[in-house]
C-alpha cells in the first residue's frame, strides 16, 4: 500500500530566499536537458544520465553532483506521463512520426530529493541548498516515525504551496521491490501544470 506524509517548512525570510534559489536552479537543470531528451526521444533516466550528467556538471557548477541527477530523474518522469501515458494529447501512439513537443518547466517546478540530498533524524530534518545543509526543527508523529523506519521511501517532493510556504511530501510504498518508473501508470494523463509543454511546427 502506497502513503504520502506531507510536512510544511516553517522557514524564516533567508530560508525561503534559499529554497526559492534552489527551485529556480533545479528548474534550469531540467530546461537545459529538456531539449536533449525532446531531440533524441529518450527520456529514460540511465540513458539521459549517460548522454547527459557531465555536460550539465560543467554548465551548472553549483549545483550538487546528486541534485543534477535528480533533476534528469524529474525530467524523465515528466517526459513519461507526457509522452507515454495513455491519455495523454500528447502520446507517441498520437504524435507518431510529428517531431516531439519540447517540455519547459517553471520555476516553481517539484525539487526532487533523495536519501543523499535529505535526511531525517529525531527531531530534525537536514536538506541541500545550492549554500550548504538547511535544518529544520522536526517534530514527527510516532506513526510517522515508524513509517520511515518500516516502509520504502520512493520519492522525496519539495513544492510550494499555492499559500506560499514550502512543503515536503514523502512518498512510501510496503513493496520493497517497486519502483518509483512503475508507478506513473496511475496517474491521469493531466499535464503538471509547472510543465509547458511547446509544440513543434
Amino acid at each position: 500500500m502506497n502513503s504520502v506524509v506531507r510536512i510544511a517548512l516553517n522557514a524564516s525570510v533567508e530560508q525561503m530566499e534559499r529554497l526559492l534559489e534552489l527551485q529556480a536552479m533545479f528548474a534550469k537543470v531540467c530546461n537545459a536537458l529538456a531539449p536533449i531528451a525532446q531531440k533524441t526521444r529518450c527520456w529514460n533516466r540511465v540513458a539521459l544520465h549517460h548522454m547527459a550528467y557531465k555536460t550539465l556538471r560543467e554548465q551548472f557548477p553549483d549545483m550538487g553532483s546528486q541534485m543534477v541527477c535528480n533533476a534528469i530523474y524529474s525530467v524523465s518522469r515528466a517526459s513519461r506521463l507526457v509522452f507515454q501515458h495513455p491519455q495523454s494529447p500528447f502520446n507517441l501512439l498520437r504524435l507518431g512520426d510529428k517531431p516531439l513537443p519540447l517540455l519547459q518547466f517553471a520555476s516553481s517546478c517539484p525539487v526532487y530529493f533523495d536519501r543523499h540530498t535529505l535526511s531525517v533524524k529525531p527531531g530534525q530534518l537536514s536538506l541541500y541548498t545550492l549554500d550548504g545543509r538547511m535544518r529544520f526543527e522536526l517534530a514527527l508523529a510516532p506513526e510517522v516515525e515508524e513509517g520511515f523506519r518500516s516502509k520504502k521511501l520512493r520519492e522525496i517532493v519539495l513544492a510550494r504551496r499555492i499559500d506560499g510556504v514550502f512543503e515536503l511530501a514523502f512518498s512510501f510504498s510496503d513493496a520493497g521491490d517497486v519502483q518509483p518508473d512503475q508507478l506513473d501508470a496511475g496517474a491521469n494523463g493531466e499535464i503538471p501544470e509547472y510543465v509547458m509543454v511547446e509544440e513543434t511546427v
